[in-house]
């Protein structure tokens, strides 16, 4: 069987490779999961789609919205983990002008290439899209300001590496601003072994005290976890009916999924 990673590589870059003729995407695979994009998206106010690229919005795969979180500054240097078709790179380098600078990393080529498509369209001269992997971050020790990333360390499975990498490129006095998917109830062995349910991103979500514990130990402090998009046992059962999964679905007891995940902000400081 392929790894998680290579599974994950794959999917993603399939979306990217279709993203022009679907009308939009996300990480869990249904609407409901994660949020419809658009005017009235719940992850993204208006303020923060005007003048993106269709394309950018079409290929958000988030669960909430991360630069809500950031609170960032003029000037300053953010890095997106997974940064997909640029959806959070060119609307943080709003925020951050012409004397700030974001970079993307993503490990997919499919998305590399739509993000820079997407950066050309929207003009974006402050935003650098980079080749690599969550758990071995192509920046040097201290080098951002802000590290964000939008349903993405669910995805790894080395998680206390890929915080660790997250939090040895922030500056002193930096800050992670993520959104990511989270376990709020332990979850049947059935989900956790699924490769389909990894990367569609339920199986890899950890648990809040588990994201709590890896986050102190690699170093951050001022952790803040807050669910803000909890899913009920019908948005689980479109999840696993869109990735063909229906099957382990109907062997679970339903109650016992309804509101076990949660799309959730993760706010910590170096």
């Amino acid at each position: 069987m392929a790894s998680i990673r290579e599974e994950v590589k794959k999917h993603y870059g399939g979306i990217a490779a279709k993203v022009s003729k679907e009308s939009k995407s996300c990480c869990c695979g249904s609407d409901g999961c994660c949020g419809d994009i658009g005017s009235d998206s719940p992850l993204y106010s208006p303020e923060y789609l005007a003048g993106l690229p269709d394309e950018a919005i079409k290929a958000s795969l988030g669960c909430a919205n991360p630069i809500a979180l950031a609170n960032l500054q003029r000037g300053e240097t953010v890095l997106d983990l997974g940064s997909g078709g640029g959806i959070d790179v060119l609307i943080s380098s709003r925020f951050v002008g012409e004397t700030g600078k974001v970079y993307g990393l993503d490990m997919t080529d499919e998305m590399l290439a739509l993000a820079e498509k997407n950066k050309k369209k929207h003009e974006a001269k402050n935003v650098e899209f980079i080749k690599g992997y969550i758990e071995d971050i192509p920046l040097g020790n201290e080098s951002v300001d802000v590290v964000t990333s939008n349903c993405v360390i669910n995805l790894t499975e080395n998680k206390e590496t890929a915080l660790r990498e997250a939090y040895r490129v922030l500056k002193k006095g930096g800050r992670l601003a993520i959104a990511d998917i989270v376990e709020l109830k332990a979850i049947p062995d059935e989900i956790r072994k699924s490769v389909g349910m990894w990367v569609g991103c339920i199986s890899g979500a950890l648990a809040v005290q588990e994201y709590e514990r890896i986050l102190k130990k690699v170093g951050f402090t001022g952790i803040e976890i807050t669910p803000v998009n909890i899913y009920t046992k019908e948005i689980i059962k479109g999840f696993a009916e869109d990735k063909n999964l229906g099957y382990i679905y109907a062997q679970l007891d339903e109650n016992l999924l309804d509101g076990t995940f949660a799309g959730a902000h993760v706010k910590a400081y170096r």
